[in-house]
């Protein structure tokens, strides 16, 4: 069993607290930052604030507080107007898990009470304590629709008027997860067994969705996962596995960089062993449904060649 230890989410903290004191009287004074309408929500990412954004449509505001796809998601520097969003927000949403701590920081600072807090790594079900519990839950299309069913309900409760509307966007989407999941089943009677190297566990739900054997050594997607380097051997057994021909692909984190992951990726390329990015935000324009459609066929077009 893999043991994934997670790479969180770190939040920067600049003067937060006094300005947004600023801003909060500004508000008061009927300034630009008036709440806008609709339920006010905000998504730790903005993969959970694209599902948020389906199901509320014109009917919510939505802040994805990490949502720059050129950007690692793992420093994020926190300002006073996304501070002032979380004391404020009706529905704050966040992946759990360890991976984003900093929304329970910034909960806990604005003071708000009544929040509706969505936790995806709590609603998944899955036992955190488990050996080798990841908390990338966004790549698995099972917890993302309990997610959904989450948010629906949320928004339902907190503008009843329009719960019929909700449900429908929501019904709409988990049709579409469900597409995915599908599309997992169909692509495993190809993949599955089929040897693939990670940088990091980003992607391992749809990797075992997939039936796709990791052969990366443990201690190397640990090493890049936290940031560090892995020992020399660790690595030379890691490029081992391109030369050798056992990994028939490379998923890795375009978001994170390093020396090690360049070697990984250059060792790759040098075997012709296709490589497959992935991310833990949204590419630019790209919705959540899209985003993962989009996953899939890189790693069916990958194992193609």
């Amino acid at each position: 069993m893999r043991t994934i230890r997670p790479r969180r989410l770190r939040l920067l903290w600049l003067g937060v607290t006094v300005a947004v004191a600023g801003l909060t009287l500004a508000g008061c004074s009927g300034s630009s930052y008036d709440p806008p309408a609709g339920i006010q929500v905000v998504a730790s990412t903005d993969v959970y604030g694209s599902l948020a954004t389906t199901i509320g449509g014109a009917q919510a505001t939505v802040t994805s507080i990490i949502n720059d796809p050129a950007k690692d998601p793992h420093e994020y520097q926190a300002d006073a107007r996304t501070q002032l969003a979380i004391s404020r927000a009706q529905v704050v949403i966040e992946n759990g898990g360890g991976y984003d701590d900093f929304v329970d920081t910034m909960l806990s600072a604005s003071g708000n009470k009544s929040v509706t807090l969505i936790n995806a790594v709590k609603v998944s079900g899955y036992n955190t304590a488990a050996a080798g519990f990841n908390e990338h839950v966004f790549y698995d299309y099972p917890t993302v629709g309990k997610v959904v069913d989450a948010i629906v309900a949320a928004f339902s409760a907190a503008d009843a008027s329009h719960a019929a509307l909700f449900a429908s966007r929501g019904a709409t989407l988990r049709a579409q997860l469900g597409t995915l999941e599908n599309s997992e089943a169909n692509l495993s009677a190809t993949t599955k067994g089929v040897g693939v190297a990670i940088t990091e566990p980003v992607p391992d739900y749809v990797l075992h969705a997939l039936g796709m054997k990791i052969v990366t050594p443990t201690a190397f997607s640990n090493a890049i996962a936290q940031g560090t380097d892995a020992p020399a051997a660790v690595l030379a057994q890691t490029l081992a596995t391109f030369s050798s021909g056992e990994a028939k692909m490379l998923v890795y984190n375009v978001q994170t960089s390093g020396a090690q992951t360049d070697a990984a990726i250059a060792a790759a390329k040098k075997a012709g062993i296709p490589v497959v990015p992935v991310s833990e935000t949204l590419p630019s324009g790209l919705g959540y449904v899209a985003w993962q459609t989009g996953v899939l066929a890189a790693i069916t077009h990958a194992l193609g060649k």
